[in-house]
């Protein structure tokens, strides 16, 4: 294998759109493949490294201003960076690809009432019945991506389509082979 290149992956959409699955899978086939990879996931980081930051609309800036540091720092270092985070605002995704560089934008399209559907968590009930404020898609807005590089719609894709797009994507743009 030559030698790898960096790159960060951005996985945006909704709760429940299957931004983590995806990754998860895309990770998976990277690794098999032989390649340096690492997965940031909005609910392991805000365990970890951003648990002090609230969901208001400056806290959500805060928390992917901060990952997106970490995500430059691997994408530094020739890592292939996976990062799921709902990330609602345009202009924060903009910050994000900016100060990365290597940055490919995935929008994981997925109906709300799909996303709602899927809700293991119970949290869309949650915030339709007002116990979560400044909920993504209920209560607080979501910006959807104008020019994603990447577009995955996984109400009709399977699991093995979205990741192949992906894998396909890496492939012809040379970072993988």
């Amino acid at each position: 294998m030559s030698k790898q290149k960096g790159i960060t992956l951005w996985f945006t959409g909704l709760s429940g759109s299957g931004k983590t699955t995806i990754a998860i899978e895309v990770e998976k086939e990277l690794k098999k493949r032989g390649y340096r990879v690492q997965r940031l996931d909005g609910d392991i980081i805000r365990e970890h490294l951003t648990r002090d930051l609230g969901f208001s609309k400056k806290d959500r800036d805060e928390n992917i201003r901060r990952v997106s540091f970490v995500a430059k720092l691997l994408t530094d270092h020739d890592i292939i960076t996976l990062c799921s985070f709902i990330s609602p605002y345009r202009k924060a995704r903009q910050e994000a690809r900016k100060l990365i560089g290597q940055f490919v934008e995935v929008y994981v399209n997925t109906p709300l009432a799909v996303c709602e559907q899927r809700d293991v968590k119970g949290l869309y009930a949650k915030a339709r019945a007002g116990e979560i404020e400044e909920f993504t898609g209920v209560s607080d807005p979501y910006e959807e991506p104008e020019a994603p590089e990447i577009e995955l719609k996984t109400a009709y894709e399977s699991l093995f389509e979205s990741s192949a797009k992906i894998i396909n994507y890496l492939e012809a743009k040379g970072f993988i082979s």
